[in-house]
Order: C-alpha cells, then sequence, then structure tokens
C-alpha cells in the first residue's frame, strides 16, 4: 500500500519557508501563482490552507507577514461571498491570527498584514476590534479595518466616503444631506453594488499597505499638503481680459474656429467666429462643455457665475488627503522615494517651452499649476480641467492663470500653437482617452515644444498590482487602470514626439518629450 502523497502546494509552502532571504522574494511569486492569480484562486488553493496555517504559526516574522498577506488574498478571492469553502477555512483559524497580532507589537509590517487578512470576517467584528484595540494603530489604518469588519445596513447605508481610509473625512451637516439625498435614491442592487466597490477599495489600499512593509519595511507618511482656502460663498476672482492673449490659440470645439473671449467679464461668454456658438465665462473659466444661444448669453454667463459660488470644493480635499495617498498607492511610493520637492524639480529642470502659451493639461486644484507658472510665467499658462471643483480651486490661489473646462481628447487648440504642455498626475484620469490626448499634445504643440508628464504603470509584481486595480474611483468603476510603460512610449512615438528622459522609481512614469 503506497503511502498518501502530500499536496503539491504544501512542497511550495516549505521552500517558501526555508528559502534564504535572498530567494524569499522568488519563492514566494512560486507559491502565489500555485495558489492565486489575478483575484482568483487556483484549485490548489483550499487544500494548502492547512499548510499556510501551519506555516503562519510556525515561521519567523520575515515570513509570516507574506503568509498572511496570500491567506487574506485567498479569503478575498470569494468576495462577495463570506461564507464560501475557501473563506469559511481560511477563517477557521481565527483565534491564530487573533492571538499573532496581539504579540506582534514590535513587528509593524506583520501587524499590518494581520490586519489586512482580519478585515475580510465580519462575523468576528467585536473579537477583531477587541484584539487590535491596544496595538496603537494610526487612525487610518484602524478606520479601513473597522470598514472592512462591517456589513451593509440598508436601513442606514454608509457609502462613498473610505478612500483613503474613513477616517480622513470629516463631513459639515450640508455634506451629509448631500449624500442622504444620493444614496436614498439609489435602488437595492445599487446600493449593494456601492458597498461591494467600497469594502474593494478598503481591502485594496489596506493590502498595497500592508504587502509593500512586509517586502520593503515600515511605510513612511509624507505630510500632508497645505489645505487651500474654502472659497465656498466668496465672491469669485475678477478676470478682466485674461484670455485675451490667448485667442491666437484658442478653438472652439464644435468647429474648430477662432473664439473671441472680448471683455469676458462684462460679456460673460465667449464666441466663436467661426459657427457663432457661445460657451460661458466667469471667474476666470471658460466652459467649453456648454454652448448657450446668442439671446441666453447674459444669463448663461451669469448662471456660471451663481454655479462657481456655489461649486463644492471637492479641491480642497484631493490636495490635502487624496492626492497624496494615490501617490502611495500608485506609485508604490509607502517609503517616500517621490516627495513634492522632487516633482517640483522634474517639472522646473525638463519643461522647455517655445514660443506660444503653455497648457497645464489635468491641472486639478493648482498645486502643480503653481510650479509651472513660476517656471515659465503665469502671464504663459493656461489650466485646463473636465472637473469644475477643481478648477474652482485652482482660480482661488491662481487668480492670474485662465482656466479652461474642457476634457483631453479634443484639445480646443489651434494645430502647432502652444509653446509647451505639462500633464502632471493626470493621464491615468482619462486613461481610456490616453492616446487621444497625447495625440492632441502633439498636434497641439510647436516645433521643440516639451511635453512634460507624470503618471504611474502597472507594477510587475501580481500581488501589488491586484492591489492597485482593487481601487474603485468615480472615474475607474471597474477598478483603478494604469499603464504599461511600453504603450505609452508607442502612444508617443506615433504622435511624433521624441522622448528625451524617462525615469522614475517604484512604478512612476516620468517622461519628457519633444514635438519633433
Amino acid at each position: 500500500m503506497n503511502a498518501p502523497t502530500a499536496h503539491p502546494a504544501v512542497a511550495l509552502v516549505d521552500d517558501f519557508v526555508a528559502a534564504p532571504h535572498a530567494e524569499r522574494d522568488t519563492r514566494f511569486r512560486d507559491l502565489v501563482d500555485a495558489l492565486w492569480s489575478d483575484g482568483r484562486a487556483t484549485d490548489a488553493a483550499l487544500p494548502a490552507v492547512p499548510a499556510l496555517v501551519r506555516a503562519l504559526a510556525d515561521s519567523g516574522e520575515e515570513r509570516q507577514g507574506h503568509l498572511a498577506i496570500l491567506l487574506g488574498l485567498l479569503a478575498e478571492s470569494e468576495y462577495p461571498d463570506l461564507d464560501g469553502p475557501l473563506a469559511t477555512a481560511v477563517s477557521s483559524h481565527l483565534d491564530l491570527y487573533l492571538g499573532l497580532v496581539r504579540t506582534s507589537g514590535a513587528g509593524r509590517p506583520l501587524v499590518l498584514a494581520l490586519v489586512y487578512l482580519l478585515a475580510h470576517f465580519p462575523h468576528r467584528r467585536a473579537d477583531i476590534l477587541a484584539a487590535v484595540s491596544g496595538l496603537g494603530l494610526d487612525a487610518e489604518d484602524l478606520s479601513r479595518l473597522d470598514r472592512g469588519v462591517s456589513l451593509l445596513d440598508p436601513e442606514a447605508p454608509d457609502l462613498g466616503r473610505v478612500w483613503p481610509s474613513p477616517s480622513v473625512w470629516t463631513l459639515n451637516e450640508d455634506e451629509r444631506a448631500f449624500d442622504r439625498s444620493w444614496i436614498k435614491a439609489l435602488t437595492p442592487q445599487q446600493l449593494v453594488a456601492n458597498w461591494d466597490n467600497d469594502t474593494r477599495t478598503v481591502h485594496g489600499c489596506a493590502g498595497a499597505r500592508a504587502y509593500w512593509a512586509v517586502c520593503n519595511g515600515d511605510p513612511v507618511n509624507l505630510p500632508a499638503a497645505d489645505v487651500p482656502e474654502d472659497r465656498a460663498g466668496q465672491a469669485v476672482p475678477a478676470a478682466n481680459g485674461l484670455f485675451a492673449p490667448h485667442e491666437a490659440a484658442l478653438r472652439c470645439p464644435t468647429c474648430t474656429g477662432r473664439l473671441d473671449t472680448g471683455d469676458d467679464t462684462a460679456r460673460r461668454t465667449a464666441r466663436c467666429t467661426g459657427c457663432g456658438a457661445r460657451y460661458p465665462v466667469a471667474g476666470g473659466i471658460l466652459d467649453l462643455t456648454t454652448v448657450v444661444g446668442a439671446d441666453e448669453a447674459t444669463d448663461a454667463g451669469a448662471d456660471f457665475l451663481e454655479k462657481l459660488s456655489r461649486v463644492p470644493s471637492m479641491g480642497l480635499f484631493y490636495e490635502a488627503v487624496a492626492r497624496p495617498a494615490f501617490l502611495r498607492v500608485s506609485g508604490s511610493n509607502w517609503g517616500g522615494a517621490v516627495t513634492p520637492d522632487d516633482e517640483d524639480r522634474y517639472i522646473a529642470d525638463h519643461i522647455r517651452p517655445v514660443d506660444g502659451p503653455v497648457l497645464d493639461l489635468g491641472a486639478g486644484a493648482g498645486r502643480w499649476t503653481a510650479v509651472v507658472a513660476d517656471t515659465v510665467g503665469a502671464d504663459r499658462l493656461i489650466a485646463l480641467d473636465s472637473a469644475l471643483p477643481m478648477l474652482n480651486v485652482l482660480r482661488g490661489r491662481l487668480p492670474e492663470v485662465p482656466s479652461v473646462l474642457a476634457g483631453a481628447a479634443g484639445l480646443p487648440f489651434a494645430d502647432a500653437s502652444l509653446g509647451a504642455v505639462v500633464c502632471w498626475n493626470a493621464l491615468q484620469a482619462f486613461y481610456n482617452d490616453a492616446a487621444a490626448a497625447i495625440a492632441e499634445v502633439a498636434r497641439c504643440l510647436r516645433p521643440g515644444g516639451t511635453f512634460t508628464l507624470m503618471t504611474f504603470r502597472r507594477s510587475d509584481d501580481p500581488v501589488y498590482g491586484y492591489f492597485q486595480r482593487a481601487h474603485r474611483f468615480p472615474q475607474h468603476q471597474g477598478g483603478l487602470q494604469l499603464f504599461d510603460a511600453d504603450d505609452l512610449r508607442t502612444w508617443l512615438a506615433d504622435a511624433g514626439l521624441t522622448v528625451v528622459e524617462d525615469s522614475g522609481p517604484g512604478t512612476f512614469v516620468f517622461l519628457n518629450a519633444v514635438r519633433a
């Protein structure tokens, strides 16, 4: 009678545990590949759970963090089913995980990995929160865990305020009323879908932070950026003649005719000299997403001015909280390898405009628009973004810079009219239109003008890449999409742009290109 043969995955567990430090990551990749792929468990995963749990109990801390991450990935592979066979098998050893987290105060990466694992078991919510209560977790880590072990209450759903962690959101009564209004309008199916997306985002952020930590050491949080002043209810800055110096470059998105901004403060519209279309102008923002008739021009401009005075200041939160967190997740920047000063220097060192206006494409709330303005002069600069709340904040901090509300796939500028373009931490926001946007940049640039770009690439590590994609944002409902660096280079070359600098640590992409 033959002796029973151990499951092949058990040998991979043993190989990982016994591997010297230099081979640790390679052996872990082998183990992951055998049990899990892009969010789905393989047939070998369920039989391997007992061996993974034994190794977690018996290994040293250098291996335990990786094993906790893998067990969390296996439990998560069945989400939103919380009672599937894998989730049940992994959760049946919860007392072991709780014991480890209580005694692992000295090993922060291991604690983060265990917190990520524990966040998948809401049926033991009280026990889990009690076990971590004395660990001194950061407020953001604790609030992500708290949200992970919560279940949807259809009678009082709390949705949409989880990124980068629930703890960073402080809402006034108007904001709470706004949340209640849009949540109330959701169907039961939409409630569940939003809850599940929020949960995946929480797991993605917690997992990215924990996995980076077990591979590299303690994460470093960069200081938060200064929060611009909230301009809600304040007068919109005057903008008399702000667009006049750039009229030669501006074009109508309807017919590509030349735009006459005239005395935009008085007229409150810009008129196309070709088709006659009119577009609202107020507070230094030209809205090229809205066409109004000639008889509506004055009212439309006044309505736009009123809209600006009431637009929410999401840009404030973006600047101080969301953007730094996005860099950590998308750029694998948990160690602070790229600082805001590094970004400032890259822009200042590489933007080399020829004659013509300089465009800040996807300008957001203006943090890096200010750097471009310092580099080339505010009088040469135009900011463009598709989000009015962002431009509203930008105009408050940079009243000398005119702003255009428009998309990136069809830039409202003449051929060979711009001296330089900067697109900083924005290309991924219009991922599906990225190739078209790059072609548009090339069309609008004058020969010799520079295109200075910072965005992110997908991680080569399948586990970290999964955590990147797990994030559900408004423009990435199916998961965060980042680029293949070769695709970016191909799109640049096809557009007639020559890359002269290409760098970036982690999963950052820093590129500087020149129009041939």
